[in-house]
């Protein structure tokens, strides 16, 4: 591979890793005032986020699974009371 060729590879490489973690940093950012709220989803009514196996949105299997979110007004998840206790801005781990 000649010098210029080994260039152009190394910098779409670095390129579309900053794409990727811009990517990735998107999708942990606050959405217009609202923020993850994790084990206050009924079965199939989750934002996204249900753990191994699952795609995203609506693929939660039980009612206030652990693992996954749903986005609430900032300020409010900890304050969300479910038959399960109350919601978490992290994931709730056995739930």
């Amino acid at each position: 591979m000649n010098r210029n060729a080994s260039f152009a590879l190394t910098l779409a490489t670095a390129l579309s890793l900053g794409a990727l973690s811009s990517a990735v940093a998107a999708e942990d950012a606050p959405r217009g005032g609202k923020e993850k709220c994790y084990g206050i989803a009924k079965a199939g009514e989750n934002d996204c986020a249900a753990g191994p196996g699952t795609s995203c949105a609506g693929s939660s299997k039980v009612d206030w699974q652990g693992n996954a979110w749903k986005l609430v007004p900032a300020g409010t998840c900890t304050s969300i009371e479910t038959p399960k206790g109350k919601g978490s801005l992290t994931p709730i781990a056995g739930r």
